[in-house]
């Protein structure tokens, strides 16, 4: 066996031959984590469900790594529009509530397909 962990969540998988996660030693890097409800295997349509499920994914996909999201030291936020923020930044705060122990954290305006209006990525440093 490699060096390199793949982790693949249930009802989150891509379209493309990729990898939801891969961890080496005790970094993790992330594709795309999608608002995808995982338990219904569905797109929800509206912002906050999304973000609801995008944040939920996110515990998982750290879960499965071996850590929380205490280990998250970025986030890369892809929008179809800016003024989805506002959907994103309550899921935000209740996971990372202190300002001074909060990962960094980017934005960009994106054109994702398959009904999403959202998705992240992730890096974390996970205790060995």
């Amino acid at each position: 066996m490699g060096r390199r962990q793949v982790i693949d969540l249930p009802g989150m998988g891509h379209r493309a031959p990729i990898s939801l996660g891969v961890r080496i030693d005790n970094i993790l890097y992330t594709s795309g984590i999608s608002g995808r409800d995982a338990e219904t295997d569905s797109m929800p349509e509206d912002a906050a469900g999304q973000a609801k499920c995008m944040f939920r994914n996110i515990e998982r996909m750290m879960d499965a790594a071996g850590g929380s999201t205490d280990d998250i030291i970025y986030m890369q936020l892809r929008l179809k529009d800016r003024a989805l923020r506002e959907f994103v930044d309550p899921e935000w705060l209740a996971m990372f509530p202190d300002p001074e122990d909060r990962p960094a954290r980017h934005a960009e305006n994106a054109d994702l397909g398959g009904g999403m209006l959202m998705q992240c990525q992730i890096m974390a440093v996970i205790p060995q």
